[in-house]
């Protein structure tokens, strides 16, 4: 039969702690070399501080006692250290919070490129959806380098939709980050304008552009808001816009020119074509061809429809 030795390395025959117990015993105060000792009686009695391997004597047992006990409160700070940082963590992560009132944790951000860095974390560390409402874009170089992320992102499985106003696609680079999108699976709807500039992430988190404050005296500041709750929220904002978008497609990304856009305008409004014609200095013959060619590409069943279409997309906007 064997005893596990709590204080040692495991398991140790029954015959070994009964000799190290007689030959403590005997030892104590003789001041007898421990080298007479097998080297598994001395290793049991090292682990419990009833010899002093260093000095080569026996210790007495208060002294061992006193050994034991500032070992046991060393471990213990230890110990406590590491489960107040545990403690630490578990509170950051919003779905091991235990239950009770809803907490809403808010990180402001001032400075754009520590926004990005922490939305990169959020991307990285998404599962599921991003649900991205868009009232402008970044600069084309900028732009270019989330393509390549978000693609990254619709390749591992995460479902991207994305609510654009217009007049952001029509922005520089705008064009090609959206149909790449698009082609790579990404859901895109286009609306005259967006009411928010956001993401909501899996919809547990939201990050939120904010505009500047009414005086004017701070800077703009973009927030990201940790709460299911609130994110689902933002969520049924963002279904409810998107199903008065437009599906992005071809026509969305062409270019239309000034001719084009004061033509849609003026169907739009109701214009008659003797009108449109001296307005634009052509004649009737050549308008209807323009008109034709306009509907087609808006994909409208009529011109009145095709001023409607126009204007959905923006662009019947400014440039």
């Amino acid at each position: 039969m064997s005893a596990e030795d709590p204080y040692g390395d495991g398991v140790v025959p029954e015959e070994v702690e009964a000799a190290a117990r007689a030959a403590y015993q005997q030892l104590d105060g003789a001041g007898e070399s421990l080298e007479v000792l097998p080297e598994a009686v001395r290793e049991w009695l090292a682990a419990r501080r009833l010899v002093d391997g260093e000095r080569g004597h026996v210790c007495s047992p208060e002294r061992a006692l006193h050994e034991l006990v500032a070992d046991q409160r060393r471990g213990l700070g230890e110990l406590e250290q590491g489960l107040n940082a545990l403690h630490d963590v578990l509170r950051l992560m919003p779905g091991l919070r235990p239950p009770g009132r809803a907490v809403v944790e808010a990180e402001f951000f001032a400075d754009r490129s520590r926004l990005q860095d922490r939305m990169d974390d959020l991307d990285t560390l998404c599962l599921d959806e991003i649900l991205g409402m868009r009232a402008n874009f970044p600069d084309p170089d900028a732009l270019e380098k989330s393509l390549g992320e978000d693609l990254a992102m619709l390749a591992r499985g995460v479902r991207i939709a994305l609510l654009v106003a217009t007049r952001a696609a029509r922005q520089p680079g705008a064009a090609r980050y959206l149909s790449r999108m698009h082609e790579h699976g990404a859901r895109i709807r286009l609306a005259p304008a967006v009411p928010l500039h956001l993401n909501v992430v899996d919809r547990a988190v939201t990050v939120l552009a904010l505009g500047p404050v009414e005086d004017g005296a701070e800077p703009a500041e973009d927030v990201v808001l940790r709460s299911p709750r609130l994110a689902s929220c933002f969520a049924r904002v963002f279904e409810h816009h998107w199903g008065t978008g437009i599906p992005y497609g071809a026509d969305c990304a062409e270019e239309w020119t000034p001719r084009e856009r004061e033509v849609l305008a003026l169907l739009a409004a109701g214009t008659k074509d003797e009108t449109i014609a001296r307005r634009l200095g052509c004649s009737e013959r050549t308008l209807r061809r323009l008109l034709a060619g306009l509907v087609t590409r808006l994909g409208a069943e009529s011109r009145f429809a095709a001023g409607v279409r126009a204007a959905r997309l923006g662009l019947l906007d400014g440039p």
